[in-house]
């Protein structure tokens, strides 16, 4: 009788997911602490939410289906569905509409948090990404709005960047509303896929967007998205109206003010910002890079922004009747990262810790004596945790990338002294334990 094989797990992920080594981690915390210092400086609060909510709570993201399983992660538990969030806002409007007596408004507060997306994955795109949001919440001021370009400026120079390597790109949703009007176009759904497909000019070009308002568009894997199915009149409508000038707008015009009073320079009006979400109503901004972004095989990539936001008034009121405006601008961490690793050479060092090689374990007493006044001192510093002999030690230690190892057999501890290996040089000293610390210092 044959045995049924067993099947193994496979090692690779799912596509949109990925393994984040040390190094990114390490420029990610140092981002995130740039934004921290930023934040606490334009008084906002920090604020956390859950990852899972009601489905219905983020219900702009979910189409009519069944199962609401397009662009959001979703299971149903207890009758009620429940999706991993979308994104940091419609998880704000929620806490605000449930806090809403006790929160002093405006309400300015800052999130750092793991969003899930269920679409399909492109160059530095992931359904898996740490965002960052800054949100006002409870006030029609434009200088709102203004400042979250300003701050967000502010953030990306602290990280690196110089003026003339980004844009914040403005625009308003009234005009995108006058233009559906000229257009002649009420149906909600027909809208929406126009939204979305305006939003995908900066990542696919005019060319392909406008295959997505007229019929639809096959991209290279062969996957189909249905078009918004407009006429050729209507886009080219819409293609004369992304080509204008300035318009006479007052949300516009007062932010472009206000710019002036911070002596903002770094900006752009640009009509073809849209951004895809239905939920805005006012002014609109998106932040891109100027510089060339490679992927991993070196080939250089329609990157697009790596954040945006504006001005969403009703957003709040769908959790009650709440006279809740407001105003927020969010960041892709991870997107920011992948493009900044490229563009600066980050002095971040790892930290490896001096291994301290066993030679007999009936010395650990020896072992653990040298590293407390080691890690007294706050040096790294391990006992070698694994199992084999001086050869496989100094092989883990290289490997690891550690400084130095610190060989102390019977001969030494008889000596009172250590020998410590440098790993760099391969030079070897001979050490009093009380001044390891010191030579150890030395090295790192």
């Amino acid at each position: 009788m044959v045995k049924d094989k067993k099947t193994k797990p496979s090692k690779e992920l799912p596509l949109g997911f990925v393994d984040r080594k040390e190094k990114e981690l390490l420029i990610r915390d140092f981002v995130i602490s740039k934004i921290k210092e930023v934040m606490i400086k334009y008084g906002f609060q920090y604020l956390e939410t859950p990852s899972f909510e009601y489905s219905d709570s983020i219900g702009k993201f979910l189409p009519d289906k069944d199962r609401p399983d397009s662009g959001v992660f979703s299971f149903k538990d207890e009758n009620k569905w429940l999706s991993l969030r979308y994104d940091l806002t419609a998880p704000l409007a929620r806490y605000v509409a449930k806090n809403y007596l006790e929160l002093a408004k405006p309400f300015k507060r800052y999130q750092l948090g793991t969003v899930w997306r269920n679409e399909k994955p492109g160059p530095g795109r992931f359904r898996e990404f740490l965002q960052f949001d800054a949100d006002y919440v409870g006030t029609k001021n434009l200088q709102a709005d203004a400042e979250l370009c300003v701050l967000i400026s502010e953030i990306l120079e602290k990280c690196g960047l110089d003026k003339k390597d980004y844009t914040v790109k403005i625009s308003s949703r009234k005009l995108t509303d006058k233009l559906f009007q000229k257009m002649k176009i009420t149906s909600k759904e027909q809208i929406s896929t126009t939204l979305r497909a305006l939003d995908k000019i900066d990542r696919f070009g005019w060319d392909e967007a406008k295959k997505l308002l007229g019929e639809g568009r096959k991209d290279k894997s062969g996957d189909y998205t249905r078009g918004a199915n407009l006429s050729n009149d209507q886009i080219k409508i819409i293609e004369s109206t992304l080509r204008g000038k300035i318009p006479d707008s007052e949300d516009i015009l007062e932010i472009l003010k206000i710019f002036e009073f911070y002596n903002f320079k770094n900006y752009k009006f640009d009509p073809s910002v849209i951004r895809g979400l239905e939920y805005y109503t006012g002014p609109i901004f998106e932040v891109n890079l100027n510089f060339q972004v490679k992927n991993s095989k070196g080939q250089t990539i329609q990157f697009g922004s790596i954040g945006g936001g504006g001005r969403y008034d009703n957003l709040v009121n769908n959790f009650g009747n709440l006279d809740c405006p407001a105003t927020g601008i969010s960041i892709g961490l991870d997107r920011l990262v992948f493009a900044l690793m490229q563009k600066k050479d980050f002095k971040i060092k790892s930290t490896r810790p001096v291994i301290i090689c066993v030679f007999d374990k009936n010395n650990v007493k020896e072992y653990v004596n040298i590293l407390n006044k080691l890690r007294a001192s706050n040096i790294s510093s391990e006992i070698y945790p694994g199992e084999g002999k001086l050869k496989k030690q100094m092989e883990y230690a290289n490997k690891l990338g550690s400084p130095a190892v610190i060989l102390y057999g019977d001969n030494e501890i008889k000596l009172g002294k250590a020998t410590l290996k440098n790993l760099e040089s391969g030079n070897e000293s001979s050490v009093k334990i009380e001044e390891l610390v010191n030579e150890i210092k030395k090295l790192l």
